[in-house]
C-alpha cells in the first residue's frame, strides 16, 4: 500500500499530546512510579535507600529506563522533575505519532486519521481489562516508551522494512522486556503467517529476566495472592467481556477493510490472530500452578497492545463513517468522552492536584508529609508506614520512597508485585509486611519492636496516633514521629 507521508498539519500532534496530559493528569511518584522514580533517584544519588534498594534495583536490571532518565538529568543539568515531565510528554507524543502513522496506512481520509489519533488521546487512561494497566500511565513509565517503539516497529513491518522493525523491537526490549515480547509477537504475525515463529518472542523477552525463574516459596505465593490479575478465576464478567468483545469488532473491521483498504483488513485479521494466540498462551500459563513461575510475565497484558490498536482502527472508522467533517459530531463525541475520562481521574486521585508539577503546592497531606521528610530527616533514616499505607484514604497511591527519598519497610501493595517478580525478595517482603499487621492499633511498644528487629527509627502514623511519640511534624491527617 502507498506509504502516505505525514502531512503538514501533523503539527497538531504536539497540541494533542498536551491535551492528553491535561485530560489524564500527571502524578509523579504514584502507583508504579513509586518504583521507577525511586530507581532513577538512586542512580543519581547512590547514598539514597541504604536499607531497601533491592526492592527496585534487581527488577530494573532488565531495563535501561532508569539509566536513560538519570543520564538525561546529568546531561541537561535540569531538575529531575522537569526532565521526567519532558520525557512523559515525549512518550505520549511518540505514541500518538505512531498511531497517526498507522492510521495513514489504513485510511485515505484526513478526518479518519485524526479521529483515530483523537480517540487515543482522549482514552490514554482507559483501563485495559483485568490487567491493571492503562493505555498510558499518569506519569512517566517505561511501558509508554516501549509502546512508542512497538508502534514504530508496526509501521516498519507494514512497510516491509524488517531490519528497522527489528531494531525498534530490540529498543523496546531494552526499555520494557515484557511489553516488548507482545510487540514482537504481533509484528511476527503481521509480517508472517507462521504462528510458530511467535514462540521466539518469549525467548527474546526472557533473555535478561533470569531472576524471574528463581524458586518460589510460601512467601512468594503470599505475595502473588495480592495480584488479582494473576488469577483468572478472580476476573469479573465485565473483564472477560473486555477480553472477548474486541474479536467481534475486529471481524467487523476486517469485513470493512476488505471493501476499502487492504491494510485495514490485514491489520484487523492479524490483530485477531495475535489476540487468540496470546489468549491461549495466557490460559495455558495461568490455569494451574504448574507454570506459576511464569505468572510474573503477566501474559494477559497482551491486551494492552490489542486495546491500543483497536482504538486506532475503531477511531479511524468512526471518523470515516460517522464523524466525517461535521464539527458538531466531533464535539458531541469527544467533549463528553474527554469530560468523562477527566472526571474518572479526579475520582482516582481526589485529594491530589490534577497536574502535580514541580514547584506547585501539594493538596495531599500524605505527600506534604513525605516532602517534609525529604527535607528534614537524615538520608539513612528508616521508616515504617504500615503495610497498606498506599490504600489509606487520601493517600492517592503515592509511593513513599519516590517522594520522601527515604528507606521504608515493605508494603503489601506495590512491593508485593516486586516480590513476585524477584522471588528471592519474597521472604523479606513477607517478614516485613507481617511484622506490620495490625498497624492501626500499634502503640509505642510495637514501634520499638520494629526498631529492634529491623532498625526502623521513624514512623508515619495517622492522626491522632499514640500519644507517647515524639513527632516533629504533623498535619491534619498524619504525624511523622521519631523512635528514640
Amino acid at each position: 500500500m502507498k506509504n502516505y507521508p505525514i502531512i503538514k498539519n501533523v503539527s497538531l500532534l504536539p497540541l494533542l499530546a498536551v491535551l492528553g496530559v491535561v485530560i489524564a493528569g500527571y502524578h509523579p511518584g504514584a502507583e508504579d512510579d513509586g518504583v521507577y522514580l525511586a530507581a532513577i533517584k538512586h542512580d543519581l544519588n547512590s547514598a539514597l535507600f541504604p536499607h531497601d534498594s533491592e526492592f527496585f534495583t534487581v527488577q530494573l536490571q532488565a531495563t535501561i529506563f532508569d539509566k536513560l532518565i538519570a543520564g538525561s538529568v546529568r546531561l541537561t543539568r535540569l531538575p529531575l522533575g522537569y526532565v521526567t515531565l519532558a520525557w512523559h510528554y515525549l512518550a505520549i507524543l511518540l505514541v500518538l505519532s505512531g498511531c497517526w502513522r498507522i492510521s495513514c496506512r489504513c485510511f485515505v481520509e484526513t478526518h479518519a486519521r485524526w479521529a483515530a489519533v483523537s480517540l487515543v488521546t482522549v482514552l490514554l487512561t482507559l483501563p485495559v481489562a483485568g490487567s491493571a494497566l492503562y493505555l498510558v500511565d499518569q506519569n512517566l513509565h517505561p511501558r509508554a516508551l516501549a509502546t512508542a517503539a512497538i508502534l514504530a516497529a508496526i509501521v516498519a513491518t507494514l512497510d516491509r522494512r524488517y531490519w528497522i522493525a527489528g531494531g525498534l523491537l530490540l529498543l523496546a526490549v531494552a526499555i520494557h522486556p515484557i511489553m516488548a515480547s507482545f510487540g514482537i509477537s504481533f509484528c511476527l504475525f503481521l509480517g508472517w503467517w507462521q504462528p510458530t515463529l511467535n514462540t521466539t518472542s518469549l525467548g527474546l523477552a526472557l533473555a535478561p529476566l533470569g531472576w524471574i525463574f528463581e524458586p518460589t516459596s510460601v512467601a512468594w505465593r503470599a505475595a502473588a495472592q495480592t495480584r488479582d490479575y494473576y488469577f483468572l478465576g478472580r476476573w469479573e464478567w465485565y473483564e472477560w467481556l473486555g477480553v472477548l468483545a474486541p474479536f467481534v469488532f475486529l471481524w467487523w473491521f476486517r469485513a470493512i477493510g476488505k471493501r476499502q483498504s487492504a491494510t485495514l483488513a490485514h491489520l484487523a485479521t492479524r490483530l485477531a490472530i495475535y489476540g487468540i494466540f496470546q489468549l491461549l498462551v495466557a490460559l495455558i500459563m495461568m490455569a494451574t500452578r504448574t507454570f506459576e513461575r511464569l505468572w510474573p510475565l503477566q501474559p494477559m497484558r497482551y491486551l494492552h497492545l490489542l486495546y491500543l490498536m483497536f482504538a486506532v482502527l475503531g477511531g479511524g472508522l468512526l471518523g470515516q463513517k460517522v464523524l466525517k467533517t461535521h464539527c458538531w459530531r466531533w464535539l458531541a463525541l469527544f467533549v463528553p468522552l474527554a469530560a468523562g475520562m477527566f472526571y474518572a481521574q479526579r475520582r482516582t486521585y481526589p485529594l491530589s492536584s490534577h497536574l502535580e508539577l514541580r514547584g506547585t503546592h501539594s493538596r495531599d497531606p500524605w505527600v506534604e508529609a513525605f516532602l517534609w521528610i525529604r527535607a528534614h530527616t537524615p538520608v539513612d533514616s528508616y521508616f515504617a508506614l504500615g503495610p497498606d499505607y498506599m490504600q489509606r484514604p487520601g493517600e492517592d497511591y503515592h509511593g513513599f520512597r519516590a517522594l520522601a527519598e527515604r528507606s521504608v519497610l515493605a508494603d503489601a501493595g506495590k512491593d508485593s508485585a516486586v516480590a513476585t517478580q524477584v522471588p528471592r525478595l519474597a521472604s523479606r517482603w513477607f517478614d516485613e509486611v507481617e511484622a506490620q499487621r495490625g498497624w492501626e492499633q500499634f502503640g509505642a511498644p510495637d514501634f520499638q519492636r520494629l526498631k529492634s528487629r529491623f532498625g526502623v527509627n521513624w514512623v508515619v502514623v495517622e492522626q491522632p496516633g499514640p500519644p507517647d511519640l515524639q513527632c516533629p511534624y504533623e498535619n491534619s491527617v498524619v504525624r511523622v514521629c521519631r523512635l528514640e
